[in-house]
């Protein structure tokens, strides 16, 4: 399945780790956020430097730690790149066919993120609150007309 029809986070997911980590989950997505940007970073150089060797452990880095927050697309970017790395490690090959997946990697952890964080923040509203006919979005604040 091509990595754009794969969800970009998987919210049943997110919500069961986002329970299962409790007060620390803000802490561990934080590590997720540092460890990745540090995964991404060293795929891009090792994908840069053309070494296939030094695209396996970072890649594989952030798919496991990627599907433990839901974020099933950038997980299956990750494992998609781990493959053919250890594919072209064993045929001496170079990893040429992964420009496009590399390129795509950090615009699709930086949307993740947000969305990630959009929703693990419990000072955003998930839904607006509504006062008999009307609505009010946490802008707008209680008692401002609309």
């Amino acid at each position: 399945m091509p990595h754009q029809e794969t969800d970009l986070v998987n919210w049943t997911e997110f919500t069961r780790t986002r329970n299962e980590l409790g007060a620390a989950f803000p802490r561990i997505l934080g590590y997720f956020r540092e460890d990745g940007v540090k995964s991404i970073q060293a795929i891009e150089e090792a994908f840069r430097a053309r070494k296939a060797v030094a695209l396996v452990t970072p890649a594989h880095t952030l798919k496991g730690e990627s599907a433990q927050f839901g974020a099933y697309r950038l997980s299956a970017m990750a494992e998609e790149i781990e493959m053919v790395a250890r594919r072209c490690v064993e045929t001496r090959e170079q990893p040429d066919e992964l420009i496009e997946t590399v390129v795509a990697l950090r615009p699709c952890f930086t949307e993740t993120l947000a969305l990630l964080d959009r929703d693990a923040n419990p000072l955003v509203a998930r839904r607006p609150v509504t006062f008999g006919r009307r609505t009010e979005t946490p802008a707008q604040g209680f008692g401002r007309a609309i």
